[in-house]
């Protein structure tokens, strides 16, 4: 289980990773526009300059570079100038081509955007939309045969341009077992994909209504209304996972018999959005292939989606600004500071969520639970135990992770706002602080048995109790861990992560 965020960047470098599906020669053209133009009532562009980047599948493989892996995409183009020039796009990204099929007649997809002043005035498609043939299916496949042994990692990147076709997705379903154990699906027809099997499916909010059967009706709380399917979209869609994004709302990760995980966009003004659901899935992919829990892996994917919308054009993770992002280090506070620090939420109105704990080894039950309170008000502030006062809770054994590295991992997560350590056996100080509205705590225990709850009562806050996550406790995994040093590397452990 891997739950360092900033850990994840560097286990992910080097991984290999297979990417399937629709390449897309992307270009944007800048300009100003000071005048309408004479011929009819739209701006008269004056182009500056012309920018070609890689876009859905290729895109996907830019962002696992980006990221430290090494990709190879497979695709298939048509034998025209837009192909070549697609090819040198990730060649320059340092992405491999060789799996990339070039078929005379067909009309390599592209989309050509023009921007004056940073607005985007117009999109001009053109390019094949007709699925491949069969003997191009099976020319695929061959190249997907070669690379499967040797990949740690598989995704598949549907955008509906003809590449992605039923029977290509019954081969790879046939392959499940021959592959990478990871594999990860980013596609506008989700259910389509339900015999794959895969670990991962990632629709955006109208993919997953779709997939759900349910109307796209106008909705003004966007997260109420697909809480609830959850447990369709993992039935239909044959995922173990179901990774729903909404844009500057986050994501919202569905698994079976979990409570769902929500993630929050992070800090910084977005530049463009258009490819940010490639550099999730890629992230995603990436984080999971290397044994990620579930909610980091969300927080990683998110992150890295939230640094690349920062720049122009079509979205490429940094990964220095992601190093940057995961460090958390401005969220990190002290008791005299959480004084300040409530003054200025009181100023702007917001309501404030307070919970507290050890966080020894961050596992999926912590980071649902946090997004679980956050949910509960504006901002998030967390309570951590100093190391000599989880001594005196958990034993001389304990913590396994050192105060700095318990507060910088939960600082990586997008749902806590402030991390403060305190170093007594309660966090009343803490609460006397920073005067909670909402204090969350876990459901095991109850508003009798928790010391604190006649504080926060007297205050003016409101106790609030969640269900936590079955089969997900700091000490399961210590004894795991002991588990797999007595029967060795190749032995599982029960309970143990896949």
């Amino acid at each position: 289980m891997n739950t360092d965020l900033v850990g994840l960047l560097d286990a992910v470098a080097g991984l290999r990773v297979l990417v399937i599906g629709d390449a897309i020669l992307d270009r944007y053209t800048y300009g100003r526009s000071d005048r309408m133009c004479r011929e009819a009532p739209v701006p008269a562009v004056a182009v500056e300059s012309d920018v070609e980047q890689a876009g859905g599948a290729a895109n996907t493989a830019v962002n696992a570079r980006a990221l430290g892996a090494t990709p190879t995409l497979l695709s298939v183009l048509g034998a025209d100038a837009d192909a070549d020039r697609l090819g040198a796009v990730l060649r320059a990204r340092g992405v491999a081509i060789h799996g990339l099929l070039r078929v005379p007649g067909r009309a390599t997809p592209f989309r050509q955007r023009v921007l004056a002043e940073g607005q985007m005035l117009l999109r001009l498609d053109r390019g094949e939309v007709t699925p491949i043939p069969g003997g191009t299916v099976g020319e695929l496949i061959r190249g997907l045969d070669a690379e499967l042994a040797t990949a740690d990692v598989l995704i598949v990147s549907d955008n509906a341009s003809g590449v992605v076709t039923p029977p290509l997705v019954a081969e790879l379903a046939a392959r499940r077992g021959r592959g990478p154990r990871t594999v990860v699906v980013d596609s506008r027809d989700p259910a389509a994909f339900r015999g794959l099997r895969a670990t991962a499916i990632k629709p955006n909010y109208a993919e997953a209504l779709r997939a759900a059967g349910v109307p796209d009706i106008p909705c003004r709380n966007r997260i109420r209304h697909v809480r609830g399917l959850g447990g369709d979209l993992l039935a239909r869609t044959g995922a173990d996972l179901v990774a729903l994004t909404l844009d500057a709302e986050g994501a919202l990760v569905f698994q079976h018999g979990r409570p769902p995980t929500r993630t929050y966009a992070r800090g910084g003004a977005a530049r463009s959005t258009v490819g940010a659901g490639d550099t999730f899935t890629a992230a995603l992919a990436l984080a999971l292939a290397v044994g990620a829990d579930t909610g980091a892996a969300a927080e990683f994917a998110s992150a890295a989606a939230g640094a690349a919308v920062t720049g122009p054009g079509t979205a490429v993770c940094d990964a220095g600004e992601l190093r940057r992002r995961l460090s958390g280090t401005t969220k990190i506070g002290t008791l005299d500071g959480a004084l300040g620090w409530r003054a200025e939420a009181s100023r702007r109105d917001q309501r404030v969520v307070f919970t507290n704990g050890c966080f020894d080894i961050l596992h999926g039950g912590h980071v649902s639970l946090l997004g679980r309170a956050k949910e509960l008000g504006d901002v998030l502030v967390v309570g951590v135990n100093s190391d000599e006062s989880v001594r005196r809770v958990k034993g001389a054994l304990r913590p396994v992770n050192p105060l700095p590295e318990r507060m910088r991992v939960l600082a990586a997560l997008s749902c806590v706002d402030l991390v403060v350590p305190f170093g007594g056996d309660s966090p009343s100080d803490l609460i006397e602080a920073v005067r909670p509205d909402v204090y969350v705590k876990g459901a095991d225990y109850t508003l009798r048995t928790l010391p604190e709850a006649p504080l926060v009562e007297r205050l003016g806050g409101v106790v609030h109790l969640l269900r936590l996550v079955d089969d997900a406790s700091t000490t399961g995994i210590i004894r795991r861990i002991h588990a797999l040093a007595t029967t060795g590397p190749d032995e599982r452990a029960p309970g143990g992560n896949r």
